[in-house]
């Protein structure tokens, strides 16, 4: 009689995340081994199927990595170097952000090509559609040259570069997901949510105006981040055919700042009873970035093509949702 073979371990790095708390939720449910690290506490659902092993460690000490990703036949990178409430700014000289989002993930590439596995590892790793940088055309697209505006994109495109080569070279199977905006629906803790969208909806919740720092005509690809965990999943899935590529994430649909903003006034007045809180436009603080001033929209075909996803939410739906959720939940509470 001989053993049955192990189940197969996907590793989440960033499990305690918003995104990666959403990964977990959707391959808990599978049959496998399941490794989630995390620097904060990771929330694992009450049900599952998968074999579960946390841990809770600070991927940027020594070895580190090498220690998470020790016998992965996947690993989901969704680490990433958060400087602000709203969004990801990071300064030319900030250590840290360089450490985290590209050492890490050169530090997976390099763990792994160390094991010699006899089928190579497969490799999901978050970037953004803003590595793009400005663009001509209606739509974002694969082929769409690159030109990153800020420093946490060129971070990400040396990453995903650098996973791009590891994987021509054979050492593993890697593939990049670059996800549009994307925004949660209260099903997570608020202090994991640090979004736009979260961040204007607590502002209208607490009676304060929603600021713009333009006239409101820029425009977004809204994506929510349980769509965004089944397109991970579905990347895990169809790993031979996506990988040593980048992959546009996204709904394709184009929503304007003012658009989005009213319509969290009108879902929070409509949870509460209150009169919609007024959307105004201010001059952009000095923290703004290039980015925050061009459009990002994306054409999501050949991902939806190549790996049979497609986003179920809308962004309005979502919003409703989490107004009325988060109306019900007392000031201070998760």
């Amino acid at each position: 009689m001989t053993d049955s073979p192990a189940l197969p371990l996907v590793v989440v790095l960033g499990a305690s995340g918003l995104l990666g708390t959403a990964v977990t939720r959707e391959l808990a449910g599978r049959r496998l081994r399941l490794r989630l690290v995390g620097r904060r506490p990771v929330t694992v659902p009450e049900r599952h199927r998968a074999e579960v092993e946390v841990r809770r460690i600070d991927l940027t000490t020594p070895g580190a990595v090498a220690e998470a990703v020790e016998g992965a036949d996947a690993v989901v990178h969704l680490v990433a170097h958060v400087a602000g409430a709203a969004t990801w700014r990071v300064s030319s000289n900030d250590a840290l952000a360089e450490r985290v989002n590209l050492g890490l993930l050169l530090d997976v590439i390099d763990s792994l090509t160390a094991q010699r596995r006899t089928e190579p590892p497969v490799v999901i790793f978050a970037g953004s559609m803003s590595q793009t940088g400005k663009f001509t055309s209606e739509r974002i697209t694969e082929s769409t040259p690159d030109r990153p505006l800020t420093t946490y994109d060129r971070q990400k495109m040396d990453a995903e570069l650098a996973l791009k080569a590891a994987t021509a070279e054979g050492a593993l199977r890697g593939t990049t997901l670059r996800l549009a905006t994307l925004f949660g629906q209260g099903r997570a803790a608020r202090a994991l949510d640090k979004g736009l969208v979260s961040v204007m909806m607590r502002r209208a919740l607490a009676g304060q105006p929603l600021t713009m720092w333009h006239d409101g005509s820029i425009t977004r690809d809204l994506v929510c981040i349980e769509d965004t965990a089944r397109a991970v999943v579905a990347a895990l899935d169809h790993a031979d055919r996506l990988t040593g590529r980048h992959w546009l994430v996204g709904t394709g649909r184009a929503t304007t700042i003012g658009e989005l903003f009213a319509g969290i006034a009108r879902a929070v007045s409509e949870a509460t009873g209150q009169p919609p809180v007024p959307v105004t436009s201010v001059p952009p603080p000095d923290q703004s970035s290039p980015t925050d001033f061009l459009d990002f929209v994306i054409d999501p075909s050949a991902f939806q093509e190549a790996s049979g996803w497609r986003p179920r939410i809308r962004w309005e739906d979502a919003v409703a949702r989490t107004a009325a959720e988060l109306a019900l939940t007392p000031p201070g509470q998760p």
